[in-house]
């Protein structure tokens, strides 16, 4: 049985190897080995291969290919420009114009893609050229894609969820279930933070918008048609009961498939590049995901997780108090942690506390989302900003971070909704329990 001492020297060994550049999935791993062998010596790497083909050979797992594959389809096929466009033609006349599109369209494109990242990138190239000699403050403009994009693994599917549910064993279909209203509704406090600011300062949103002609906004409206048919096919078949996610994954290829192919866009070449990005985001994924796994096993074997919860029993507090102690904890490690790392290497640990405090693992599995949302856009490590920046190619990622600050707000007064009024999270997976 290991010490809180030990626990903590652990923790910060973690944090010490991720802060010193090494990839993820090594330094998980690392500190597991470097736990194992002082505690118990070479006995404990034996299980590890046995360990690795159990966790992979994981039915669930088969989600994340698909899922990226899906979007990838989608955004190569041309599918995610012309949604962005068609959104502009009917958001465009609100206070703050095309800044609205950028939200609604990240939010959109979030129900398919899974990942805040590459929502990023794909929100971003298509965003940064219609912006251009508009006269926007471009601290809003990099400011709304980067935290519209965080929406990527809050709205479902979410990747970032069925890691979570994976390492939790909790329903993937009643975390995505949970993760709607909060999208939604945090979707729409960004559009009024812009509307507020448009309207006390109007020159962020430039000279204003001219409204194209009613005729040619209904036409464009098919174009919002082929992400809400792949939304609906895949979440519909998880709800009504003819598909699990992995099996909606594998749906949703399909009918991205169908869908390219009917507007002529579908080609080997782009098929290929699909794939091998795909294979890419697949491998650093389940590279992570085995190490975390291992992490675990090692952590339950040292008896951390039933430390944790004595220590816990101990500790006379309200429940509201260690969330805040938990939201400043993950701030902290936001900053320096890729989000991903972050919610792997803190799960052991974190998971005990919370259910200890009376909250379901649907409810901490939202909140730690939530979390994870704010570390992509917390700086030095903030993937999003890099993303933003990148793709804007030009200014200093100062401005993007400038940007960010009113939608983190929002983000922070989510969590505290959810803290409060626990049952907002619970009050769709309880509608079909």
């Amino acid at each position: 049985m290991i010490g809180l001492e030990g626990i903590l020297v652990g923790f910060l060994i973690l944090l010490g190897l991720m802060m010193l550049g090494l990839h993820i999935a090594t330094a998980l791993f690392a500190t597991a080995a470097a736990g194992a062998w002082f505690y118990f010596g070479d006995v404990m790497f034996r299980p590890f291969g046995t360990m690795m083909w159990g966790t992979l050979n994981n039915f669930l797992l088969v989600a994340i290919p698909l899922y990226v594959l899906m979007g990838e389809i989608l955004v190569r096929g041309g599918v995610t420009e012309r949604m962005y466009v068609a959104l502009a033609d009917w958001l465009n006349r609100m206070p703050g114009g095309l800044l609205h599109t950028n939200i609604a369209a990240s939010t959109l494109f979030a129900s398919i893609s899974g990942s805040s990242v590459a929502t990023a990138a794909t929100i971003g190239t298509v965003a940064f050229p219609a912006f251009r000699k508009r006269g926007y403050s471009e601290k809003w403009v990099l400011g709304s894609v980067a935290s519209g994009a965080t929406l990527g693994i809050l709205i479902p599917p979410s990747i970032n969820m069925i890691i979570y549910g994976a390492l939790t064993n909790t329903s993937i279909g009643a975390l995505f279930l949970a993760g709607f209203l909060p999208g939604l509704l945090m979707a729409a406090m960004f559009m009024a933070v812009i509307v507020i600011a448009s309207v006390l300062h109007p020159a962020i949103a430039g000279g204003g918008e001219k409204a194209a002609p009613m005729a040619e906004r209904i036409a464009r409206l098919k174009d919002l048609l082929p992400p809400l048919a792949i939304f609906i096919v895949v979440m519909g078949s998880i709800y009504a009961g003819w598909a699990t996610p992995t099996e909606a994954a594998g749906v949703g290829v399909v009918a991205a498939l169908m869908l390219v192919g009917a507007s002529g866009r579908l080609s080997v070449h782009m098929l290929v590049q699909s794939m091998l990005t795909t294979v890419g985001v697949t491998a650093m994924t389940l590279l992570i995901l085995v190490a975390a796994f291992y992490l675990n096993f090692i952590v339950g074997v040292l008896g951390v997780p039933a430390q944790v919860s004595a220590a816990m029993s101990g500790i006379d507090v309200h429940p509201w108090v260690m969330i805040l102690l938990l939201v400043l904890l993950y701030i902290f490690l936001g900053c320096f942690l890729d989000s991903l790392a972050m919610m792997i290497a803190t799960i052991p640990i974190v998971f005990p506390i919370v259910t200890h405090l009376g909250y379901d693992a649907i409810w901490f599995g939202i909140f730690l989302v939530i979390m994870c949302e704010i570390a992509l856009i917390t700086p030095p490590v903030g993937m999003n900003l890099y993303v933003v920046q990148g793709v804007r190619g030009r200014g200093t990622i100062a401005e993007v971070v400038s940007g960010t600050l009113p939608f983190l707000a929002c983000m922070f007064a989510m969590v505290a909704l959810m803290t409060v009024w626990p049952a907002f999270i619970g009050f769709l997976p309880g509608l079909l329990s």
